[in-house]
């Protein structure tokens, strides 16, 4: 084993807002096995609070959509070409890549073929997407962190060492939620119905969402006498951009109302939540709201997805691919509205029929409570605590081994 006293340096390699978060808790969790540890590499504001020390801005990384990452190509090859020179001449004991997969994982597969020991942190979406990028990614990572239990078992069939050690999320809801003091806080009435409203968090997604969800709304609060809407916006632009959709339609129901940021809140004040297909809809389950999902990508993006055969599934919220996971035969809990079924018509519908049925409503509640709690690796969840003793253990493996004669 390796002893607490012997000093090691860490690299650590996150690429945006959520793998600092991640970087951070895993920072703390880690200094309990290796006190003296120093800790470097890309990191942001949270990892750099706990003695990080950030060899590169970790805006250089946060890039978003194709076109974007061409568009800043050359410099993102220098600074891999850089990065992968340190990280070779100062020979840390582990090199962890937080999500990021386009960048981590191409860094990661060049110092394990040059010998070090590599950690994959966040699982790229193999039961998604083609479930053969799963060996490939073994190539590239000794182990593989997974932050839901369905996806070990299928790096388990391609020899993948992988281990599940909990969603970071589902630390950070509580396993019994407070509707009323969400409302409270939000200065909603406690008896009246109310629906989160997420069309998106980015632009491009309320191009083609904001219309049918915003259109949507307006009928379901028509059909309810007294319905109060919350619209959580992400950002600056997004308020501004829902602000013009929300002028342009009926005035007759109640006045949304329109938050910067607040999403968590707003669903734990919801009875029912109606959004974008995406992370959000884990959140979403895991406040323990029932919820109808729609998505639209480009009808062109789609049909080029399909006829790669790129999507490996026909379901895409994560508490129906969770649910299935546990029960091929289970109903699906969550109703799917997507493409041409993601209609304004179709998605105040489905909304309706979950308000008007609360026997529907407690039956996924109960699940999506059985769902967070195996998320959470049991009722003492904490998935940064799980990861850094599996990167212990890994480092502890690698020290035996190299002891052997």
């Amino acid at each position: 084993m390796i002893a607490q006293e012997q000093t090691l340096t860490i690299a650590i390699l996150a690429g945006e807002d959520s793998g600092d978060q991640l970087g951070a808790e895993l920072i703390i969790a880690l200094r309990r096995h290796y006190p003296k540890a120093c800790f470097v590499g890309i990191g942001g504001a949270r990892m750099q609070a706990q003695g990080f020390r950030s060899w590169y801005d970790i805006r250089e990384l946060s890039l978003f959509g194709l076109s974007e990452v061409i568009r800043h190509l050359p410099r993102l090859l220098r600074l891999r070409k850089s990065l992968v020179a340190r990280l070779l001449q100062s020979r840390p004991a582990v090199v962890i890549g937080i999500d990021a997969p386009d960048f981590n994982l191409g860094v990661e597969r060049r110092l394990k073929d040059a010998g070090l020991t590599t950690v994959h942190y966040v699982s790229p979406s193999v039961w998604a997407w083609r479930e053969k990028r799963a060996a490939k990614i073994g190539r590239s990572a000794h182990r593989v962190l997974c932050l839901f239990p369905m996806e070990p078992p299928i790096y388990a069939r391609h020899g993948i060492d992988a281990r599940f050690v909990g969603h970071p999320l589902a630390d950070r809801f509580p396993l019994v939620s407070d509707r009323a003091g969400a409302r409270e806080a939000l200065g909603l009435p406690q008896d009246v119905p109310v629906l989160a409203l997420l069309p998106g968090s980015r632009l491009s997604e309320l191009a083609l969402l904001g219309r049918p969800f915003v259109d949507a709304a307006s009928r379901i609060s028509a059909a309810l006498p007294g319905l109060r809407i919350v619209i959580p916006a992400a950002n600056q632009q997004i308020h501004a951009r829902l602000e013009a959709l929300l002028a342009k339609g009926s005035r007759d129901e109640a006045a949304p109302l329109l938050l910067d940021g607040h999403a968590h809140q707003a669903m734990l004040a919801a009875d029912v939540v109606l959004l974008a297909s995406g992370t959000a809809t884990l959140e979403a389950m895991l406040a323990k709201r029932p919820m109808v999902v729609g998505y639209r990508v480009s009808p062109l993006s789609y049909r080029v997805a399909r006829w790669l055969r790129m999507l490996k599934t026909d379901i895409y919220a994560l508490p129906n691919i969770l649910a299935r996971s546990r029960d091929p035969a289970i109903e699906l809990p969550v109703p799917e509205l997507m493409q041409e079924a993601c209609t304004a018509e179709n998605l105040a519908k489905a909304t309706l029929a979950l308000f008007r049925d609360s026997e529907r409503r407690a039956r996924v509640v109960a699940l999506f409570e059985q769902l967070h709690l195996e998320l959470r690796g049991g009722l003492d969840g904490d998935a940064g605590t799980r990861a850094a003793c599996a990167i212990a253990e890994l480092l502890d493996q690698q020290h035996v081994d190299a002891q052997r004669p």
